[in-house]
């Protein structure tokens, strides 16, 4: 199976071909290992950028990368905005021990668990960000919508970047069932980034 194609499995059968990588990013030089079996071996994806360059400039409390891979997001919000706590959570096992080995290796409290959507993850969140699994099918990825609308603070966000091409527009139709406030505030390339706030408690 080509790499990538199981990165939503808990348990990649590809043999481990570990590889590291430096970023440059805010003026920084950071070192990220990624692996086979795991979404974006070797590089930053164009999604993950995107979305990146959406969120707030400024992030304080606690913040979810849902579903982190080998937690770009989460390792770099840390760098940015050391005074936020930062949670990391991914279903795949080689991909969150990866996201632990890139926190320590950069210096960040970042912390990974193992999880299948938010079901391992403690409390709740004023900012989650995800870069959904597409290719884990329609039902997965809606599914970790209606958890991360259920998980938020009040006043908190969730943030997700898709391609257009991949369902950008019938997933915001789904998140307007699910938030009373949902926007697009990028588009790259392809990719959207929508912003939904006000989780509805009553969605099903």
């Amino acid at each position: 199976m080509p790499d990538g194609q199981q990165y939503f499995a808990s348990h990649p059968d590809s043999a481990s071909q570990a590889k590291i990588f430096t970023l440059s990013w805010h003026g920084r030089e950071v070192r990220f290992w990624t692996d086979s079996g795991v979404f974006s071996r070797g590089e930053l994806d164009m999604g993950t950028r995107v979305l990146l360059d959406a969120l707030p400039e400024h992030i304080t409390g606690r913040v979810l990368d849902l579903g982190c891979g080998w937690g770009p997001v989460g390792v770099l919000l840390s760098l940015q905005h050391p005074q936020a706590e930062v949670w990391m959570a991914d279903v795949n096992e080689r991909a969150v021990a990866l996201a632990r080995r890139n926190a320590q290796e950069n210096g960040v409290s970042a912390r990974a668990v193992v999880s299948d959507g938010l079901s391992q993850v403690e409390g709740d969140f004023d900012l989650i960000a995800l870069n959904p699994p597409i290719r884990a099918g329609k039902a997965v990825v809606y599914s970790l919508f209606e958890q991360a609308s259920r998980r938020l603070t009040p006043d908190g966000a969730l943030y997700v970047v898709i391609r257009k091409q991949q369902g950008a527009p019938s997933a915001v139709k789904y998140l307007e069932t699910i938030f009373r406030d949902v926007r697009t505030i990028g588009r790259k390339g392809g990719y959207h980034v929508i912003q939904c706030c006000g989780g509805k408690t009553d969605a099903v």
